[in-house]
């Protein structure tokens, strides 16, 4: 399913950026290379975005400069609830008239395309650009080698840490590897005023995730054409002896999750904690008094200079196969994606966007630039149609494993039980 509060927020602290878009080969008002003015006459696209995805100025530059390409249609754009959006998209997309284009959570995209809903878009990535894309992102919009959507942006978890706590710890660089790291914790577990060197629930899922791809864990494997949990591996095991470790340097509940755990970093006793850029706005709403005060870093690794593997949650664009307006949805990509709307959604999220080469668009901002830095090691859950399934409440990971983990019990035994319900969800059509 889709990330969890990737675009619950905006990140407030992106500097002023000016980028032109790049130079289109081809005829047209924009360079687009699209048919005469009078061929779009009284054509409206219906583009479906999701709540938090609907930045304001994006919208309008992509609905003026759509306009000026394709003179005479127009953009409607109509904003989705998360609540049952799963349903709702499957839905409209078997209908004879769907939306056109539709924002999905970039995890989704084999569960769309499995069902046939989703335009293959294999056949126009070079009008689209997608030479450029940044491969673990695009690596989201695949299913069985086909292309099924186009990435649009993505931001990943990294370490939020007080400053102030940093300094009165007597602590310097943030710390280049998990060795460092856990030593940068014991030093800040035994600092005057702290009482978590991390703040990190218990059932802070995502979180795991990442803890599971950088030691290579399989979290399901394919066994005679059928998918089964993999948990009770040993890498797998070992990501959870790491994240119960960690979890050990704070006070956060072993049955908790991360929904509100910005207001527990506000309160200026927690070190640091792992985070979206977004919560770093929600700190600040809540304690001004620590305006400038939040640093940034990337989940640091086993070596230096390489950051550790975390989840990449997102959103991607896709085309319904059932649209009556191929030409003009395809010609709504390559104006939303352009350089200039690219660079423009970035600046107004602070999420990174599609390709490397406008990561200047987010100058100023400290989190995504902790961020662009583990992209490229950056990756999803099982791209899987049934995945969704896992992840529906109560997640089995979370409730049969890591939390029954964190409390004691045997993780062989919490493996096997989360192994058999997830091969059980993963059996649903």
């Amino acid at each position: 399913m889709r990330r969890r509060g990737v675009a619950a927020g905006i990140y407030s602290t992106v500097a002023a950026f000016g980028l032109s878009a790049c130079a289109l080969v081809g005829a047209g008002a924009a360079g687009h290379g699209r048919p005469s003015p009078t061929s779009w006459h009284g054509k409206t696209l219906v583009v479906w975005l999701m709540q938090g995805d609907n930045q304001q100025a994006w919208m309008t530059s992509v609905q003026q400069e759509f306009q000026r390409d394709y003179p005479g249609a127009k953009v409607d754009f109509e904003v989705q609830d998360w609540a049952g959006i799963q349903q709702k998209v499957t839905d409209a997309l078997a209908q004879v008239n769907p939306p056109d284009v539709i924002d999905i959570g970039n995890t989704q995209t084999p569960y769309y395309a499995a069902n046939g809903g989703l335009l293959q878009l294999t056949p126009y990535l070079a009008e689209l650009g997608a030479s450029g894309w940044t491969r673990s992102m695009n690596a989201s919009t695949l299913f069985r080698g086909k292309q099924y959507a186009a990435p649009w942006y993505a931001g990943n978890r990294v370490v939020m840490y007080n400053k102030l706590l940093w300094k009165r710890a007597g602590l310097g660089a943030p710390p280049q590897t998990v060795e460092e790291w856990e030593s940068d914790l014991a030093r800040l577990q035994n600092t005057s005023g702290v009482s978590s060197a991390l703040w990190l629930p218990g059932q802070n899922w995502y979180a795991f995730d990442g803890f599971l791809q950088d030691e290579g864990a399989q979290i399901v494997k394919q066994s005679d054409g059928v998918w089964e949990g993999e948990l009770d591996s040993p890498a797998a095991l070992k990501a959870a002896a790491l994240f119960k470790k960690l979890q050990a340097f704070g006070r956060a509940p072993v049955d908790g999750n991360e929904a509100n755990q910005a207001k527990d970093f506000a309160k200026g006793d927690v070190g640091c904690m792992i985070a979206m850029g977004y919560e770093g706005a929600e700190v600040v709403a809540a304690n001004p008094s620590l305006n400038g005060q939040i640093g940034w870093f990337p989940i640091p690794g086993a070596t230096a200079g390489r950051p550790a593997k975390t989840f990449l949650g997102g959103s991607d664009l896709t085309i319904s196969q059932n649209t009556p307006n191929k030409d003009l949805a395809i010609g709504f990509l390559k104006v939303a994606l352009d350089d200039a709307n690219e660079a423009l959604m970035a600046k107004s999220s602070g999420f990174l966007p599609n390709r490397a080469s406008l990561y200047p668009a987010l100058a100023g901002n400290a989190y995504a630039q902790a961020a662009a830095k583990s992209v490229p090691y950056a990756g999803y859950t099982p791209l899987l149609p049934t995945w969704g399934n896992v992840e529906t409440a109560p997640n089995p990971v979370i409730t049969l494993f890591l939390t029954p983990f964190l409390e004691g019990k045997d993780p062989d035994t919490a493996a096997r039980a989360a192994d058999m319900e997830m091969s059980n969800r993963l059996s649903w059509n």
